[in-house]
């Protein structure tokens, strides 16, 4: 994470131009998945910022850690100055302290390179990643490596420049990669050659005969009165093994299986579906 009002307060203290600040941002976003050469180039060549005043910011921005990091920036006096550096140090030390509180800061990582894109953001911002799959541009064709699979941050000003009535409106909000923690997700299944599970369903309600399904019909209603999550087949007569090929296929574990000889002791057969076992 990182705070956008200490970004603009590290391009104001080495000497950005106002009019910069935000197309200096989008090439600082980049360096997650770009060198610092290629990004430099385009901030000097292609965005007219000298090349002292970027390679300033590269001392900056290259800096990542924990909540020490916050301790090293008040020390600087050049920074702290800027009283957006302090009022977002202030902020960021809150939100560590909170972070410790609920014994997650293990998993935080204060990154000054961390810009996000979008010019509405006034204070906090995010992304999350999962460490297996993180971007590395070296990786093959049956590797995955997505980046971010969530981003967000504060912004308070929002509100207003879409309905100028609003007062000042406190707001904060993220975006969720669905389809990259789908491309993680398949990666994960093929690689320990298992299946989704797609359905919600604990047990099964299977027939060994035919002409049972008001008594399946019966033991569903049972089972979902006392909290199980259950289905059965609603052919009115299937066969014992697409209901098992079903169970298989949905993942679902545990199948019940009755018939004329469990109707008549009022006992059930119950079948671990992955090892078959009764």
């Amino acid at each position: 994470l990182n705070h956008r009002k200490l970004l603009d307060a590290i391009f104001a203290v080495c000497g950005v131009p106002d009019a910069l600040f935000r197309p200096i941002s989008s090439s600082v976003d980049k360096l997650d998945k770009t060198p610092w050469d290629t990004v430099r180039n385009e901030m000097t060549n292609e965005k007219g910022l000298p090349g002292d005043i970027a390679d300033k910011i590269w001392s900056y921005v290259q800096l990542r850690g924990g909540a020490d990091l916050v301790d090293q920036l008040r020390k600087d006096s050049q920074l702290c100055a800027q009283s957006t550096a302090i009022e977002a140090l202030n902020e960021l030390e809150l939100l560590f302290r909170y972070l410790t509180l609920y014994g997650v800061m293990d998993k935080i990582v204060f990154d000054l390179k961390l810009a996000r894109g979008l010019d509405y953001y006034t204070g906090v911002i995010f992304e999350a990643t999962l460490n297996s799959y993180q971007y590395n541009p070296t990786l093959g064709e049956d590797q995955v490596a997505v980046g971010s699979v969530a981003g967000g941050g504060r912004y308070d000003e929002l509100v207003n420049k879409i309905d100028s009535r609003q007062s000042r409106v406190p707001c904060i909000g993220m975006s969720i990669g669905v389809e990259r923690i789908f491309s993680i997700k398949e990666h994960q299944l093929a690689d320990s050659n298992t299946q989704a599970k797609t359905v919600e369903t604990e047990v099964y309600v299977a027939s060994a005969h035919n002409e049972l399904l008001e008594e399946r019909m019966k033991l569903c209603a049972y089972l979902w009165e006392n909290g199980f999550k259950v289905e059965m087949s609603m052919k009115k007569n299937p066969k014992l093994l697409d209901q098992f090929q079903y169970c298989e296929k949905c993942q679902i574990e545990l199948c019940i299986i009755i018939g004329e000889s469990e109707l008549k002791s009022g006992i059930v057969k119950i079948r671990n579906v992955f090892t078959r076992e009764e």
